[in-house]
């Protein structure tokens, strides 16, 4: 199921979009935005796999609106305006739909995106199951499925394992774009853990073993969907 939200500053375009979505049993519609400053949070706070976007919005465009995403889900833009659809293209956009657009036109769109996230999760999937991680003048080398959970300090990252912790100069960031996502999840601002080794989770912490991690309010609702997930 690939999980949407559409964002469009005219009701109108969105009660169509809503109205197609239901037909289409592969697509659930989450929710629906006619401010993109609210659906930025929404998307910060969810997983979310397509964007329904408008180009042509009031307060920012929908191609300054998706550049400045940190998490960019696909991306399908809606707009009246032919001109912009060069431009869409070039941030890699699933497709552009001209308004208006029929059920048919609709539907192939989202088709395209069913392909594209199909092909995307598959090579998840086959990415290497090891890291070298540089810590100091070393470069060592460590399994996925060895890591316990990974705690930040600024621009380090320690890797905690079972029977060590390795000390990276590394972001967050850096670290999230070198891990597969199905793998590890974010809990609080300054963890991430290893979705296969957690034995327990409460409302406040989750545990791998002995070692508790806190879970940060703002993460809370998202993580413990990803850590039900079976994926």
């Amino acid at each position: 199921m690939i999980k949407a939200i559409a964002i469009d500053d005219e009701p109108v375009a969105l009660s169509i979009i809503e109205s197609l979505a239901e037909n289409i049993p592969f697509i659930s519609l989450e929710k629906s935005f006619s401010d993109a400053f609210e659906a930025a949070t929404f998307i910060h706070n969810n997983d979310i796999d397509l964007l329904f976007l408008d180009v042509k919005m009031p307060d920012v465009s929908g191609i300054d609106f998706y550049q400045s995403l940190p998490k960019k889900p696909a991306v399908i833009f809606t707009t009246a305006y032919m001109q912009h659809a060069v431009k869409s293209y070039e941030l890699d956009a699933i497709d552009y739909l001209l308004k208006p657009f029929s059920a048919e036109r609709f539907l192939k769109a989202c088709r395209k995106a069913g392909d594209f996230l199909e092909m995307q999760h598959l090579a998840l999937k086959e990415q290497p199951r090891v890291l070298f991680l540089k810590s100091g003048y070393e470069q060592i080398k460590v399994g996925l499925n060895d890591i316990f959970y990974i705690e930040s300090a600024g621009n380090y990252m320690t890797f905690v394992l079972a029977d060590k912790k390795i000390v990276c100069r590394l972001t967050m960031q850096d670290t999230l774009n070198m891990l597969p996502g199905h793998l590890f999840v974010r809990v609080h601002r300054s963890y991430l853990v290893s979705k296969q080794k957690i034995t327990k989770v409460d409302r406040n912490q989750v545990y791998i073993g002995r070692h508790a991690v806190p879970i940060g309010s703002i993460y809370a609702e998202n993580a413990i969907k990803q850590i039900q997930s079976p994926d």
